[in-house]
């Protein structure tokens, strides 16, 4: 998919009359904020579905066991963890009029859009194995898609401004801007469980879904514009890339964290409906319960971020995350003892979980754009594509495993959909994935996040020796 090389005069990035969209220095405008952050309304709509109720969509409207199902998206995850590192390293490599980036998101918006609906649309005639078959290419194809847009725009964002706590406020205005597209996607969740067709519910509200994707990515491309002295600065091949990224060692410390992470948390939201309905919610109120819950967790998430870019200014980021991920391993252990009649808890640690998760995605992308300077300094190259491309296959790796992994514990503990007395060991099985598993994972995140040191005086020192070269 690389894109057709293009002159010299034409390579620069800019359309003419442009003005600069990206700052070196100094704050970036709330324009261009809102014109990179857009996309991730949108995108919050489809994740949020996506994570939440696809599992249950599958298993107990579409009756496709949940091993079949864990093990399509866990294949799906993995195929598009393997896809990352070429989007990322074409990525780089790419020469446009358009930019770099932009040129892929261009192209994926579309397809992006139809993919999605696909996904949520199988007709109605299949079931069986063609049913099976058409889930597997419908997650196929969104996942090739989505990575088409995501490494780009993810990439772009590294790119906006070289200031070391910009970078925080950057990342956390736009996870601010996503909590709308969340919001919609719980919204539209609760009119999903709520209507008494399911299933052409889901339909029409995922067709909609997949056309404001598909406008929204093309208008914020539009809008933005690139560094244009960064194309033609990433000619290593693909092996050579990736050693880079290995040889980096903030890098490897931070994929670490971000792999054990990932796979502890990955599949917690998709349980939020399976718990709230077999284990701590009287029948009838399954719905409700799952949507305060994830409702309680995003004003935590997203409620806090002005204070963890504060925070992260004053204490450094490293301390900040690494604070966040000690409260995250304690109130996952509790979540264990949670019952029906834990009636504050049951809301009350979801929001503190949110909290500390919000720090997280605040501040590990602004660490992540300061390790990709390190690289810069070390080979002379900008590699955001790759870089963001490797980070992309652990997340979804790791998620992929977890959320397979999670499928075959409901098989084989003997979850039967739509019963509303599950067994003991349905509901042990629940409940430790959903406490005991995450826990453990953010407690090894811990113990490697200790290590990490690159902080804002070692940044300070990277931009000076790069600014010296130049």
């Amino acid at each position: 998919m690389e894109m057709t090389a293009a002159p010299e005069s034409e390579a620069s990035g800019k359309d003419p009359g442009d003005s600069p969209a990206v700052a070196p220095e100094g704050r970036l405008g709330f324009g261009i904020i809102w014109a990179y952050s857009l996309p991730s309304v949108a995108t919050g709509f489809t994740g949020l579905l996506f994570s939440m109720y696809l599992m249950k969509f599958a298993t107990d409207v579409l009756l496709i066991a949940p091993a079949v199902m864990g093990t399509l998206v866990m294949v799906s995850r993995l195929w598009d963890g393997v896809s990352d590192p070429m989007a990322g390293y074409l990525s780089d490599r790419t020469r446009s009029r358009f930019g770099r980036r932009r040129s892929w998101m261009f192209v994926a918006a579309i397809p992006m859009g139809a993919t999605f609906s696909m996904m949520w649309s199988p007709p109605s005639a299949l079931s069986g194995g063609e049913l099976v078959i058409w889930m597997a290419v419908a997650l196929l194809l969104y996942e090739t898609t989505s990575t088409a847009f995501f490494v780009p725009h993810g990439a772009l964002g590294v790119e906006l401004t070289q200031d070391y706590h910009e970078r925080t406020r950057l990342f956390g205005y736009r996870h601010v801007i996503a909590f709308l597209g969340l919001g919609a996607g719980l919204a539209g969740y609760q009119l999903i469980t709520g209507a008494a067709d399911e299933r052409a519910t889901t339909s029409l509200l995922t067709g909609v879904g997949g056309i404001v994707v598909a406008v929204v990515i093309l208008l914020t491309t539009w809008r933005l514009r690139e560094r244009p002295e960064y194309q033609g600065r990433a000619t290593s091949p693909l092996i050579v890339s990736l050693l880079d990224i290995w040889r980096n060692p903030h890098a490897r410390q931070l994929l670490l964290i971000f792999g054990i992470e990932t796979f502890g948390t990955a599949s917690i939201v998709m349980l939020v409906p399976y718990l709230t309905e077999y284990v701590l919610t009287e029948p009838g109120s399954e719905p409700r319960a799952a949507t305060l819950i994830v409702a309680s967790y995003f004003l935590g998430n997203f409620g806090l971020t002005p204070l963890w870019i504060r925070l992260s200014r004053q204490f450094g980021k490293r301390d900040v995350w690494l604070g966040s991920m000690m409260v995250s391993c304690l109130c996952f252990c509790g979540l264990f003892f949670l019952t029906a009649e834990s009636t504050w808890a049951i809301y009350l640690v979801p929001f503190v979980l949110g909290a500390s998760a919000g720090s997280g995605a605040v501040i590990a992308p602004s660490i992540k754009a300061d390790v990709i300077d390190y690289d810069e300094l070390q080979t002379g190259q900008r590699k955001e594509g790759s870089y963001l491309a490797v980070w992309n296959f652990i997340r979804k790796a790791a998620a992929g495993l977890a959320i397979g992994i999670t499928g075959y514990a409901l098989e084989f503990s003997g979850f039967v959909p739509n019963e509303s007395q599950q067994s003991d060991a349905v509901i042990l099985t629940l409940r430790s994935l959903f406490s005991w598993f995450p826990a453990a994972c953010y407690a090894v995140g811990i113990v490697v996040a200790f290590r990490f040191r690159f902080d804002e005086a070692a940044h300070a020192e990277v931009r000076r020796q790069l600014e010296a070269r130049r």
